[in-house]
């Protein structure tokens, strides 16, 4: 039941957008594979991180959407980093590599934990324009294995990949939903011992995300209503650390909404980049942008301006 391998959209994918690999520190073992599609003048693409088990190609589905309706679109594969630090480090140096002043990450799980602590650790010197988080937690401790983070990379790779399925879905789901389990399976078959055990280690060593490090940055945060790896608490949590997020609800996807309901995941994504339309920020190629959609979003912007002097006067 492999559907979406040989889904006409993914074979597509696969022989139109090539896949880039690029090393940007000392060790030539790291390295970033990655698929840049859109307008290469686009100066603030939306990238895309994906969860443990993921592999660039999980989102294929945004790629195929977002370039169609003009946006650049980067979705990428992380090398093997042991911690956070290094993960921000290597990732700054993929963006300087790339000529990326800023950007708009799109983070799935630990893709979003990642993203957040990304903006976190670059909020001297702002790198992260806006956030959009799929199914993702602030605060490593709610897995409750803080206490074996250090000892994954002793792991053979069988037993990583058992811990992974242990968050997969049980019980009876929709095709597409099943058609998603079995692709992300297919996915995280593809990852070797090290790889899997870095993940882990990112995924669960202690750490948490300061909100107030990243407040000047646009969120919007996409979850599920049925059954998926996250606690409730932890969907609280997020809400919490970011009252002012949009919120786009999905009744059903399970862990993989960007796979299994990917019209809605794009529509979202589509509407959170909106409101960059005309500013520098923008994701989108401006002639793909209509006149009158320009004109309504530059008349809100002088507005939001008026109504700040007008606070200033006050």
């Amino acid at each position: 039941m492999e559907e979406i391998k040989v889904s006409p959209d993914y074979n597509w994918f696969r022989s139109t957008v090539p896949l880039k690999r690029i090393i940007v520190d000392d060790d030539d073992s790291k390295v970033w594979s990655l698929y840049d599609a859109g307008p290469k003048s686009i100066r603030c693409p939306i990238i895309f991180l994906p969860p443990v088990s993921g592999t660039a190609e999980v989102f294929f589905q945004q790629v195929l959407a977002l370039t169609g309706w003009g946006y650049r679109v980067i979705s990428l594969q992380y090398p093997v980093y042991w911690d956070l630090m290094e993960f921000c480090d290597g990732f700054r140096k993929l963006l300087d590599h790339l000529q990326l002043d800023k950007v708009h990450l799109f983070g799935a799980s630990l893709g979003g934990f990642l993203a957040q602590k990304f903006a976190e650790c670059t909020h001297k010197s702002p790198r992260v324009h806006s956030l959009i988080l799929c199914n993702s937690f602030s605060d490593t401790s709610i897995f409750n294995q803080t206490w074996t983070a250090n000892s994954f990379w002793l792991m053979p790779a069988f037993m990583l990949k058992k811990i992974v399925l242990g968050n997969f879905a049980k019980g009876p789901v929709d095709p597409k939903m099943a058609d998603a389990i079995d692709f992300m399976v297919d996915r995280l078959e593809s990852l070797n011992q090290s790889e899997l055990a870095s993940r882990l280690t990112l995924n669960c060593q202690n750490s948490y995300v300061e909100p107030h490090k990243i407040k000047d940055v646009a969120v919007t945060i996409i979850d599920v209503f049925d059954q998926s790896a996250l606690s409730l608490e932890a969907k609280e949590e997020m809400y919490k650390l970011y009252p002012n997020a949009r919120r786009a609800h999905l009744k059903t996807g399970g862990n993989f909404p960007y796979l299994c309901r990917s019209a809605e995941v794009n529509l979202y994504i589509q509407i959170h980049l909106r409101q960059f339309h005309g500013t520098r920020y923008a994701a989108i190629s401006p002639a793909m942008v209509s006149a009158e959609e320009l004109e309504v979003h530059e008349s809100h912007l002088s507005n939001k301006h008026d109504s700040a002097d007008d606070d200033d006067n006050q």
